[in-house]
């Protein structure tokens, strides 16, 4: 009979009396527990997403398994593109993005249900993750979407994985819905900003949320206020001018995402909550991915600490 060595190696252990003549017998030892595997639940936040990138480099280099995937718009981008195996390809292509390779990158609409038409951006997918279901995943993947006539959450864990990932970041008004067996998919950061809930869901005994909007507006206020006269005399000077269409759009959605992602987690929180710092890149500053890639790595790197205590209790 066989023992595992300090090194994981199988070795036979001799027992007490060894050595005596007709005494063969061993002494067993059991194999190392395995740590427990962890879900993550990747949140939405536009650009602020790259943050997920630093965060799953920081796991991986701790040797922190990953047992499932649930990402919610960039998130669910960011988390399909890990599991396919082609994070080195995204973090590259985020990192070289430029205002101007932004711009070229956008598809202008006119008459239809979205600013942007989004396939420029489906092209770039396709050179990598073309013909990619996320039945080819090693590990259970669900993306987040929103049912647009019907406001149901829809978690599409099967079938084309960039159908999917467009699905899950279509945010209404910007980027043109997803129509899918007869649903029009939207962004899924619309019911499920931070999907929680549906690692639950498959039973996943620890789970991991990274949250990209924890410090964005602080607690949640009401402010008493009283309005003046707007009219000719009185010019309207805010911030709100400055931001355009596209901005005031997405930082309503953003306003949304995080009172709905306070109020799902409160009631069905994480294990752990991972809170990449990034409340000072703008939701349309993509071309700071470098700087959101830095930061999630390193609010990770600080909790790989946490992390494998919370897997230690688990498997006592």
């Amino acid at each position: 009979m066989l023992n595992w060595n300090l090194k994981g190696q199988l070795a036979a252990k001799p027992a007490k009396n060894a050595g005596k003549a007709g005494q063969t017998d061993m002494i067993v030892a059991e194999p190392p527990a395995q740590k427990a595997k962890i879900a993550l639940a990747l949140g939405g936040g536009a650009a602020r997403g790259w943050a997920h990138i630093g965060v799953l480099r920081a796991l991986d280099e701790a040797g922190i398994e990953i047992g499932m995937v649930a990402g919610t718009s960039i998130g669910a981008l960011v988390g399909g593109c890990y599991l396919a195996g082609k994070l080195d390809e995204l973090e590259q292509f985020a990192r070289s993005l430029t205002v101007r390779r932004i711009a070229a990158l956008l598809d202008l609409t006119i008459g239809g249900s979205g600013i942007l038409g989004g396939m420029r951006l489906t092209k770039r997918m396709q050179e990598h993750i073309q013909g990619l279901s996320i039945e080819d995943l090693p590990k259970p993947f669900v993306a987040v979407a929103s049912e647009l006539h019907t406001g149901h959450e829809v978690w599409i864990d099967g079938g084309n994985l960039i159908t999917a990932l467009r699905a899950s970041y279509a945010l209404p008004g910007i980027f043109e819905p997803v129509r899918s067996e007869n649903r029009t998919l939207v962004d899924g950061a619309l019911v499920n900003p931070v999907p929680v809930s549906v690692c639950r869901a498959y039973e996943q005994p620890l789970v991991v949320a990274v949250d990209l909007h924890y410090d964005l507006y602080g607690r949640s206020a009401v402010v008493r206020h009283k309005v003046g006269p707007i009219g000719p005399d009185v010019p309207l000077k805010t911030p709100t001018n400055r931001l355009g269409l596209t901005g005031v759009m997405v930082q309503s959605y953003n306003i949304i995402q995080d009172r709905i992602s306070r109020a799902r987690l409160a009631g069905d929180p994480p294990d752990l909550a991972i809170h990449p710092r990034v409340n000072n890149i703008g939701l349309s500053e993509f071309h700071r991915a470098s700087e959101s890639i830095d930061y999630g790595y390193q609010e990770a790197q600080a909790r790989i600490a946490d992390i494998r205590r919370m897997q230690d209790a688990f498997s006592r």
